[in-house]
């Protein structure tokens, strides 16, 4: 008996997020454009570096924006989870890209430590501090949604751009003050593409996860088939997997044995306050339950494929 849920309080709502993604995306291409072009002028590859960690950003808006937009469409009978697995392979996407922007900076950034460059100490401090100060209302702009995933990582990025665009000025400041030091841009330049490897590589595995259907990341599976047994006329959970259709949308499925052979209205009750006990504690904004009076294996034994043992003593990932 299947009884198939989705909880549309867990869906991510586009009301108001796509104008303000889209604020943010124009001012954060038009700090990229604006350093591209000062940081060629000034010899400084501290703000091509920091113009590459905006970049970045301007993908990871983009796959947010993306997103909302595509959350609109239903589901289809070729995609009956709906279109959320295209942001996870945009994201893989943008991080492959990001890793081979960072290896050319870090290839010209140690070249340029053991041959320096004069570099325009003034135009550089101008830059970054305007690219620090968009940052800065980018991230005003972005916050309030820090309930949804989605817009959270656009916001975080938001707040390390500003971190990266700190520390090209200060390493501007210094160029200015002393003129000297002109190794100091290049070596900005290093640490900064250190951060963006450092971010692909961790969007590179979260998106792998996805894909892979992992548990979600904070899920604990042993604290869910507790949460389902302690339901009223629930007996046993087995056949339990939990996965993620996208960043922040979780979807279910297990087999429920019912004791005392309840009737089919019965059944479904039950089954509803399962999905209740599921729903807003774990995330899970679609579960399917397979409602039993037995064991699904005549023998009474558990199913050999993700069996969840009596007690929450521990999960087997498919």
């Amino acid at each position: 008996m299947p009884i198939h849920h989705r909880s549309p309080r867990l869906t991510p709502s586009p009301a108001g997020r796509e104008g303000r993604l889209r604020a943010v995306l124009v001012l954060n291409v038009a700090i990229v454009v604006a350093q591209v072009v000062f940081g060629l002028a000034a010899h400084s590859l501290g703000l091509l570096a920091d113009a590459g960690h905006n970049l970045t950003d301007v993908a990871a808006l983009a796959v947010s924006l993306f997103a909302v937009r595509i959350a609109r469409r239903a589901p289809t009978e070729r995609r009956s989870f709906g279109f959320h697995r295209s942001t996870i392979l945009a994201a893989q996407a943008n991080a492959a890209s990001i890793l081979a922007v960072t290896v050319f900076i870090l290839f010209e950034g140690a070249r340029r430590v053991l041959h320096p460059v004069p570099v325009r100490g003034g135009l550089v401090v101008v830059v970054a501090t305007v690219a620090l100060v968009a940052n800065a209302l980018s991230a005003l702009v972005l916050r309030g949604h820090g309930h949804d995933l989605n817009m959270r990582s656009a916001l975080l990025h938001m707040v390390g751009d500003a971190g990266a665009s700190l520390g090209v000025a200060v390493s501007g400041a210094v160029i200015l003050a002393t003129g000297r030091f002109s190794a100091l841009d290049p070596a900005m330049s290093i640490v900064i593409a250190l951060v963006i490897a450092w971010q692909a590589w961790k969007l590179v595995m979260a998106t792998t996860n996805v894909l892979l259907e992992s548990t979600p990341a904070g899920v604990d599976v042993g604290q869910l088939a507790h949460a389902m047994r302690s339901v009223s006329g629930v007996e046993g959970v087995h056949d339990l997997h939990v996965w993620s259709l996208s960043s922040d949308v979780h979807a279910l499925s297990a087999h429920v044995v019912l004791g005392g052979h309840p009737s089919l209205e019965q059944a479904q009750s039950v089954g509803t306050q399962v999905k209740a006990a599921v729903s807003a504690p774990f995330g899970v904004a679609h579960a399917t339950l397979e409602l039993e009076c037995e064991g699904c294996v005549d023998d009474g034994s558990w199913c050999a494929m993700g069996a969840v043992p009596p007690e929450p003593t521990g999960h087997r990932r498919r």
